[in-house]
């Protein structure tokens, strides 16, 4: 094949691939299913982290207090009241639970270093919607990251401070 048809054939494609998800194809169809649209509302957005854990945090000025974690409840994802707690402390903190939406992404590390992320997130949203609150946060350490993370193994020892057992012989 020759190299402008070859070319033609590749625009070819790419075009009739984006004009059907536009058109709606069955699989734009089937995902906008699976994921529901949410409408362009204005948010603060942060990002918390905390051990291997990272948290983007959209803060939505109005809503009924509804918080999701990825497409799940927060209910769902943390199913402990301790996590929970965890994650609406900045928003009692500031007097603003249960009067706005938040949606939280979260990747890596464990739950509680998850949930940890989540609260600093929140916490550095609920700054910039509102720099009055920064007094309030900081006193109870919501702006504050946890940069405590596991110590990495050192050769010649077992974990990272552990040495082998000491033998005589």
């Amino acid at each position: 094949m020759e190299p402008e048809k070859a070319i033609k054939v590749i625009r070819k494609r790419t075009v009739s691939r984006s004009t059907k998800a536009a058109a709606g194809s069955k699989a734009g169809s089937a995902l906008s299913a699976v994921l529901p649209k949410q409408p362009l509302r204005p948010y603060y957005e942060a990002v918390g982290r905390r051990k291997s854990a990272v948290a983007r945090v959209r803060l939505y000025g109005s809503g009924e207090g509804k918080i999701t974690v990825g497409t799940k409840t927060m209910a769902e994802r943390f199913p402990t009241m301790e996590l929970q707690e965890i994650i609406r402390a900045p928003l009692k903190s500031a007097g603003q639970d249960g009067q706005m939406d938040v949606s939280i992404h979260v990747n890596g590390g464990g739950v509680r270093g998850q949930a940890e992320a989540a609260r600093l997130g929140i916490g550095r949203a609920l700054l910039l919607l509102n720099p009055l609150l920064r007094k309030p946060l900081k006193k109870e350490g919501f702006l504050r990251r946890d940069a405590r993370v596991k110590e990495r193994k050192k050769y010649g020892l077992k974990r990272a401070r552990r040495a082998p057992q000491w033998q005589k012989r």
